[in-house]
């Protein structure tokens, strides 16, 4: 018991210390919330009256493409807040930082729950940001708040699911060039979705690996939570991607950050 709750009062000093530092330096979080506010309003006003009327109003639920697009892109600031993870993991592990918290009578997982929590925080804060554009570039949902609750829940476990790979990412990469790029496909993958466009209208291959890869059944269900469009399976197999990913993720960073300690 003296055990976790030493494990609970370090991982809290680790997470004040992410946080203040997000604050005190704040450009990389604000650089990777403006990437997908800027994919909102390009898809949207440049390229909406085409895309809209391609897809048709019952893609999106009966309304306008800002309709359609708007699950995909905050999913989107999901993925790119995942890229804070990495880098600032990466800036800790080269800069000497993970050494010394070693020599330190502190909890060995204070570090990297501290960095996954500060993310996760900083991550739903970006997504709301985002989705407050989105409500003002027009997008209507007429979810209830339980669907509403489940959206944002499926987010967080998806935030999380992200972070913990990030962590992972960021413990193994040389520098931090090294750590910010090798996330980057994470960000863009849900374009290879159906977060643009249905993948019904993609060539055969594209549209088969669209439809099996994680991002789109969790697209379909934010789309089926908050417009009413169907779900079907997507929720099940969207909440079984982010469990696994999230295992995958936890179990990876924390071997090896065990590892990076016996070297």
């Amino acid at each position: 018991m003296a055990t976790m709750s030493y494990a609970a009062r370090d991982s809290r000093t680790m997470l004040r210390r992410n946080l203040k530092k997000a604050l005190r330096y704040p450009s990389l979080t604000l650089t990777v919330v403006i990437m997908p506010i800027m994919m909102l309003l390009l898809f949207n006003y440049a390229f909406g009256t085409a895309l809209g009327s391609g897809i048709g109003a019952s893609a999106a639920g009966g309304g306008e493409y800002i309709d359609y697009l708007a699950p995909g892109i905050i999913l989107m600031a999901a993925t790119s807040g995942a890229l804070t993870t990495a880098i600032s993991v990466c800036v800790d592990k080269t800069e000497g930082i993970v050494n010394r918290f070693r020599t330190m009578p502190i909890s060995r997982a204070s570090f990297l729950t501290g960095h996954v929590v500060g993310s996760v925080i900083q991550t739903m804060i970006s997504i709301t940001l985002v989705i407050g554009v989105a409500l003002l570039a027009g997008f209507r949902p007429d979810a209830t708040p339980v669907e509403w609750l489940a959206a944002i829940g499926l987010l967080a476990l998806l935030t999380l699911a992200l972070t913990w790979l990030c962590a992972g990412i960021g413990l193994v990469a040389k520098n931090v060039e090294t750590a910010s790029n090798i996330p980057m496909p994470l960000t863009f993958l849900p374009f290879i979705g159906s977060a643009i466009v249905p993948t019904e209208s993609m060539p055969t291959g594209l549209r088969w690996f669209a439809e099996y890869q994680p991002f789109t059944p969790i697209i379909e269900t934010l789309r089926g939570l908050w417009l009413g469009t169907g779900i079907g399976s997507s929720a099940v197999i969207g909440l079984a991607w982010c469990v696994g990913l999230s295992i995958v993720g936890y179990v990876w960073a924390r071997r090896t950050f065990k590892a990076g300690a016996k070297r």
